[in-house]
C-alpha cells in the first residue's frame, strides 16, 4: 500500500524536473565512499550535497562514521535544491532498492513517515535525551507523528544579504539595512562597472530570493499564513503583489543576461568582486569559507532589508529507510553520531549552518552564526519555514509555486496581477476547492 501511494507523487513530478532523472540515476549506480572505514557495516547515503563546502561536510560525516566502524557509501545526486534526489529516491523505493539513509528535509519526512517508509529513531532519541538537547522547533519537526523519524544536522538561515567588504570599502558604502540604502549601494556599484546583485535564473534560486522579499514585505506571521497555512486571503493580499514587483525591480541590478548558474558560482562572483552583493542562505558562507575567505575580513552577512527580526530557515536532516532492517544498528549509530555536540559544532562550521542544540558552543561560532542561532533559539514568533526548501508546504504545491515564480521572473510580459492570481490557484488548499 505504501509503495502504491508513493507512486502517485512520483508520476506527478513537474515536467521541468524530469530531465534531471537520467543523470542522477547514473550517479547513484556506482557511489563512491570518501574517507570510509575498511571493514565493518556500511550505509549508503543518498543526498544532494555537491559544492566544495558541502563535500567537505560529507567528508567530515564519513570520517566520523568510519571512526565508529561504519562505512559511508556515498550516493550524491546532482541538483542544488534536491529535486533530482527526490525523484531518484522515489524510483529506488518503488524498485525495492532503497538506500539505507536519505537526506529528507522539512515536512517531506511527514509524508514518508505516514507511508511507513522511515525507521523510527525513538530509542536513539531516548538514549541521547534529544527532547532536552534539541531546540523545540527542531524537536517538533523530526517527530511529525508518534515517532522520531529524522536526525537533524544543522539550521540554515536563508534571508542573508552578503556583501563584498573590499568593494564596499573602496566605494565608501555601508551594508544596506533598508531598501533605499540597497538601491543607493547598487547604483554606486553599477556606475563602477560591478554587478550589484549576483543572481542565477535557476528556478529554486529565483524562488529563494522571492520568499525573502515576501518576508520583508509581510513579516513572519504573514509568511506562515501564505506558505504554511496557505490561507486564501494571503494570496490576494497586496503584500504579495509588492513582493512580486520588487522581485522584478531587482532584475536591473543583476547584470545581463541573467544566466542559470549554480549557487556556488554565484558565491564565487561575490568572492572575486565581479558582484557586490548576494542574497542566499548561509550555506554560501560555508562556500566562501572554503574559498579561503572569512566574514570578519572579506565578506559581510547581514539580514536582507526588512528581515532583521526574522529567521527564514531550512534544516539539514537525515532519515533512515525502514526497508533495510539488517542495517538497523548502523543506522542508529549514524543517528546518534549526528547529535554529538562536537559533530554539530564541526559540521556547522564547514557547512555554514548552526547547531540544532539548545546549548551549543557559541565561542566556536563567528558573528554571523551567533546571530543566526540566537535569533532562532529566542524568537519562535520570528521563525519562517522556507517554502522553497520544503519546510512549509507539500512537495506538489512547492514545485508548482516555484515554477510559476520562475515563469514570472523570465517573462516580462507576465503581469504581477496575473501571477498573484495564478499563485492563489496553485496554493489553494483541498478544503477551499
Amino acid at each position: 500500500m505504501a509503495l502504491l501511494a508513493l507512486a502517485v507523487p512520483l508520476l506527478a513530478v513537474p515536467l521541468l524536473a524530469v530531465p534531471l532523472l537520467a543523470v542522477p540515476l547514473q550517479a547513484v549506480a556506482a557511489p563512491k565512499a570518501p574517507n570510509n572505514a575498511d571493514h565493518g557495516e556500511s550505509l549508503q547515503v543518498l543526498h544532494w550535497w555537491q559544492s566544495a563546502s558541502e563535500r567537505r561536510a560529507v567528508d567530515l560525516l564519513a570520517e566520523r562514521l568510519g571512526q565508529q566502524n561504519v562505512q559511508w557509501r556515498d550516493a550524491m545526486v546532482p541538483g542544488g535544491s534536491g529535486i533530482g534526489a527526490g525523484i531518484v529516491l522515489r524510483s529506488r523505493v518503488l524498485a525495492k532498492d532503497a538506500p539505507e539513509v536519505a537526506q529528507l528535509n522539512g515536512i517531506v519526512i511527514r509524508d514518508w513517515a505516514r507511508l511507513g517508509l522511515l525507521a523510527d529513531l525513538d530509542q536513539v532519541a531516548a538514549r541521547g535525551d534529544w527532547d532536552r538537547q534539541l531546540l523545540p522547533g527542531v524537536a517538533a519537526l523530526i517527530r511529525p507523528g508518534p515517532h522520531v523519524v529524522a536526525a537533524p544536522l544543522g539550521i540554515h538561515r536563508i534571508n542573508i544579504l552578503f556583501h563584498n567588504r573590499a568593494l564596499f570599502a573602496r566605494h565608501g558604502l555601508a551594508a544596506p539595512l533598508t531598501w533605499p540604502e540597497f538601491e543607493r549601494a547598487a547604483e554606486v556599484l553599477a556606475r563602477a562597472g560591478v554587478t550589484p546583485l549576483a543572481q542565477s535564473s535557476e528556478p529554486w534560486q529565483v524562488a529563494t530570493l522571492f520568499e525573502t522579499l515576501v518576508l520583508a514585505e509581510g513579516g513572519a506571521v504573514y509568511f506562515r499564513q501564505l506558505f504554511q497555512q496557505r490561507e486564501p486571503a494571503a494570496f490576494t493580499d497586496p503584500r504579495l503583489g509588492r513582493a512580486l514587483a520588487r522581485l522584478r525591480g531587482l532584475k536591473k541590478w543583476m547584470g545581463a543576461p541573467i544566466r542559470e548558474l549554480t549557487w556556488a558560482e554565484e558565491a564565487r562572483k561575490l568572492a572575486d568582486g565581479s558582484a557586490g552583493m548576494l542574497v542566499m542562505g548561509d550555506w554560501a558562507k560555508g562556500e566562501l569559507n572554503a574559498m579561503g575567505l572569512n566574514s570578519e575580513r572579506d565578506f559581510g552577512c547581514g539580514a536582507v532589508p526588512g528581515t532583521a527580526a526574522f529567521h527564514l530557515y531550512n534544516i539539514d536532516m537525515l532519515s533512515m529507510l525502514a526497508e533495510r532492517p539488517a542495517q538497523r544498528a548502523a543506522q542508529e549509530t549514524l543517528a546518534a553520531m549526528v547529535m554529538q555536540p562536537a559533530l554539530q559544532r564541526d559540521y556547522s562550521r564547514v557547512k555554514g549552518s548552526v547547531p540544532v542544540l539548545r546549548a551549543p558552543d557559541l565561542g566556536a561560532m563567528d558573528a554571523c552564526a551567533r546571530a543566526s542561532w540566537t535569533l532562532f533559539a529566542t524568537s519562535a514568533a520570528g521563525q519562517a519555514p522556507s517554502m522553497v526548501h520544503r519546510m512549509a508546504t507539500d512537495e506538489t504545491a512547492r514545485d508548482a509555486l516555484v515554477a510559476e515564480l520562475h515563469r514570472f521572473f523570465l517573462n516580462e510580459r507576465v503581469s504581477v496581477a496575473d501571477t498573484q492570481r495564478r499563485l492563489g490557484v496553485i496554493g489553494r488548499r483541498p478544503q477551499d476547492r
